[in-house]
């Protein structure tokens, strides 16, 4: 049989994330669906500030670099329309909580 070796050195590198974990679920469970609503206002937040963010970016290296070659001109707009997705995407995920949320308080208290 061979010796099983300790594992408690994990600990340490990942307890800061534990940490960091902890009190949002805490707050989740405390709150229940208001917490789901609470959550899904936050995504929309992050959505809509990258969404804006991308078109700063976006904005910034036209008026900055000026005209640029075809090329890099669709390496920005390839760029722009993938950041504009993942907002999308951020701000359809906090639209589901907001619902699941709404729907969870009046369907289940």
């Amino acid at each position: 049989m061979r010796a099983r070796e300790s594992e408690t050195w994990l600990l340490v590198p990942l307890l800061p994330i534990f940490l960091v974990g902890v009190p949002p679920m805490l707050l989740l469970s405390f709150l229940g669906f208001a917490g789901l609503v609470i959550l899904g206002v936050l995504l929309v937040c992050v959505g809509l500030a990258y969404g804006l963010e991308a078109n700063s970016n976006f904005n910034q290296q036209i008026i900055v670099h000026g005209y640029a070659r075809r090329s890099e001109r669709s390496v920005q707009a390839s760029n722009l329309h993938s950041d504009i997705r993942f907002a999308t995407l951020m701000d359809v995920a906090g639209a589901g909580f907001i619902v699941a949320g709404i729907l969870g308080f009046f369907c289940f208290d």
